[in-house]
C-alpha cells in the first residue's frame, strides 16, 4: 500500500509519484559520466585506501625524517670516539641504550650535561645510534640510485628494442639475455680489483669515501640491473605499438622518438612505476649483504650490513648491536616491498575490477 500523502494542488512540493528508480543501465550510465579524473589520480586514489601501502608510507617517511632531523641534534660523529669535556672517553665501550660511561657519569655528578646514548655505543666508543642513521642513509642512498639507473636504462633500451622490432630487437635482446646470465657478485669482485689500483690516485673526496667497492657496486647496478626493466617495457610497447593511436601518429608523420614519448611510455607508466619501486629494496638488500660480507663502503663509513657484520662479534654479549641494524634492514625492504604490491594493485590495469 503507498502511503505517500496525496499532493495538495496549491503546493510547491514535488510530486513523488512522477518519479521512478534509477535502472541498472541508468545506474552504469551516470558511472560512466562522473567527474573525469587522470590516471595518475585514479591510482593514487586507490592507494591511499590501501592500509599496507599507506603504513609503508609512512615507516618510511619517519626514516627519512630520521636521516635528516638525527644530525642537527645528536651532537655525536659516526666515526669519532665519544668526548667529555673536550676529551676521548675510552670507558664508553659496548654501552647499553640510555647507559653512560663512568666518565661520562662523574661529568654529569658534576653538574655537566651529556646527551643520551639511544642505542648505546659499539666496540670502539661510537655512538651507535648515529652510526645507523648514517648507515641507513647510505643504503637509502644506494638503493635510489640504483633505481634511478635502472629506469633511466632500462626505459630507454627497452623503447627501443620494443618499437624498432625486427632483427634491431633480435640484436638487443641476445644482448640482454647476455648481460643477464653473467653473475653480479664475480663482476663486483673484479671490479673492485681494478679500480683498486685505478682510483687509488685519485684525489676525489667522494670517491675515496666511499671506497672503490661502493664504486664497483654502482657501476654493476648500471650494468647488469636493467635487464629486468629493460624486458617488461619491451613486452608492454610490443602489444602498444600496434594500436590505432600509434598507427595514426606514425600516418601523420611524427618521427619515433616523439611516438615513443608521446604516446607509448605513458601507456606503459604502470610497469615503470612498479617495477622502479620494487627494485629499490631490492639493490639495498644486495648492498647490506656486500657489506655483510666486506664488500661495501669503506671504513669508517657505516652500512647497515656492515654493522650487521661487525656485531657479530659480540653477539652473545651485546646481542642489540645485531638487532639494531637487521631491524631497520626488515622495516625498509619490507616498507618498499608493499609499497611496489600496493603500486601495482593501484596502477596496473589488469588487476582493476
Amino acid at each position: 500500500m503507498d502511503n505517500t500523502p496525496a499532493k495538495n494542488p496549491l503546493s510547491l512540493q514535488i510530486d513523488v509519484s512522477r518519479f521512478e528508480k534509477a535502472t541498472d543501465d541508468e545506474k552504469k550510465q551516470q558511472d560512466v559520466m562522473s567527474e573525469s579524473t587522470t590516471f595518475f589520480k585514479d591510482g593514487m586514489r586507490k592507494l591511499m585506501k590501501n592500509p599496507l601501502a599507506v603504513g609503508s608510507i609512512i615507516v618510511l617517511i619517519l626514516i627519512i625524517l630520521t636521516i635528516i632531523i638525527a644530525p642537527l641534534i645528536v651532537p655525536y660523529s659516526y666515526s669519532d670516539i665519544i668526548k667529555v669535556n673536550g676529551r676521548r672517553d675510552k670507558t664508553a665501550k659496548n654501552l647499553a641504550p640510555f647507559e653512560y660511561s663512568k666518565t661520562e657519569q662523574k661529568y654529569i655528578d658534576e653538574g655537566g650535561k651529556v646527551f643520551p646514548h639511544i642505542m648505546g655505543t659499539d666496540s670502539m666508543c661510537r655512538d651507535y645510534f648515529i652510526r645507523v642513521v648514517e648507515g641507513t642513509k647510505i643504503s637509502l642512498v644506494v638503493g635510489l640510485f640504483a633505481s634511478i639507473l635502472v629506469l633511466i636504462i632500462g626505459v630507454l633500451y627497452g623503447s627501443i628494442s620494443g618499437y624498432m622490432g625486427g632483427k634491431i630487437d633480435l640484436i638487443m635482446m641476445r644482448i640482454v639475455d647476455i648481460i643477464y646470465s653473467l653473475p653480479d657478485m664475480l663482476i663486483i669482485i673484479l671490479l673492485s680489483v681494478v679500480l683498486n689500483e685505478t682510483l687509488a690516485q685519485s684525489n676525489n673526496k667522494i670517491i675515496l669515501s666511499l671506497g672503490t667497492n661502493m664504486v664497483s657496486i654502482f657501476i654493476v647496478f648500471g650494468l647488469l640491473y636493467w635487464v629486468g626493466m629493460a624486458r617488461l617495457v619491451r613486452g608492454e610497447i610490443l602489444k602498444i605499438k600496434n594500436n590505432e593511436y600509434v598507427l595514426a601518429a606514425k600516418a601523420v608523420g611524427a618521427k619515433s622518438g616523439r611516438i615513443i614519448r608521446t604516446h607509448i611510455i605513458p601507456n606503459c607508466i604502470s610497469v615503470i612505476i612498479i617495477t622502479t619501486a620494487l627494485q629499490i629494496p631490492s639493490a639495498i638488500f644486495t648492498e647490506s649483504f656486500l657489506s655483510f660480507v666486506g664488500m661495501g663502503v669503506k671504513a669508517p663509513m657505516p652500512s647497515l650490513g656492515s654493522l650487521a657484520n661487525a656485531a657479530r662479534e659480540g653477539l652473545q654479549s651485546y646481542p642489540l648491536q645485531l638487532v639494531f641494524p637487521a631491524v631497520t634492514i626488515v622495516l625498509i625492504v619490507l616498507a618498499f616491498n608493499l609499497l611496489g604490491d600496493g603500486l601495482r594493485d593501484a596502477f596496473d590495469p589488469k588487476l582493476r575490477r
